[in-house]
């Protein structure tokens, strides 16, 4: 197995070692630091945490290796992902409402995260990514079956492969089950102020 460095991580919000944990999971090629930003529009309250991807691309960081975009390798997939949660237990044992929220390549980690084990977090936001299928996690009917998920989308992107975003889009408001919260517009790769409106409001009423 890959032996990875303990991860570099950025929080804002409460110390309370009670209040609800929310994981911001950064794109490819980025870093902790180009996600934190996110907290000044969600509701004060939580702990919040930005963690880097533990392998090292393109002057950031990935997390996973991939056979295209968006289109992770199964190994490397469960590699992270078992790397990821070993730190949360240590870091956050205990904390009773974890969620997750991902950008692009963080999307389809968290995605993959909420696949593996979807009873273990309390939701996640799948933000201009797309799930990752064909890597080694469940994406069967009803497997995220009560989980809230919200999913933002823009027309306009041209990053993730339009098949992976429309497959993702349709698994989430039909087969998974999950409670879905959408979010669509004309934008491109990137998130709105309109998409992180209602990302804001889906994170308070977690």
């Amino acid at each position: 197995m890959t032996s990875f460095p303990d991860p570099v991580v950025l929080r804002r919000g409460s110390a309370d070692p009670q209040a609800p944990l929310v994981v911001l999971l950064h794109g490819r090629g980025a870093d902790e630091a180009s996600i934190i930003g996110l907290v000044d529009h969600l509701p004060t309250g939580p702990s919040y945490v930005a963690v880097r991807a533990p392998i090292a691309e393109g002057g950031g960081y990935a997390w996973f290796a991939n056979r295209g975009i968006g289109r992770p390798v199964a190994a490397s997939l469960a590699e992270t992902m078992a790397w990821f949660e070993t730190w949360l237990d240590g870091e956050y044992a205990g904390r009773r409402s974890v969620v997750l929220v991902g950008f692009s390549g963080g999307a389809a980690f968290a995605g993959g995260l909420l696949l593996a084990h979807p009873g273990r977090y309390a939701g996640a936001a799948v933000l201009h990514g797309t799930l990752p299928f064909d890597a080694g996690v469940p994406v069967t009917p009803g497997r995220l079956a009560g989980v809230p998920v919200f999913v933002a989308q823009g027309d306009a992107d041209t990053v993730i492969p339009r098949e992976l975003l429309d497959a993702t889009w349709a698994y989430l408001t039909t087969d998974a089950g999950s409670l879905t919260t959408t979010w669509r517009d004309a934008g491109g790769h990137g998130v709105s102020s309109g998409a992180l409106a209602a990302l804001g409001k889906w994170v308070g009423e977690r």
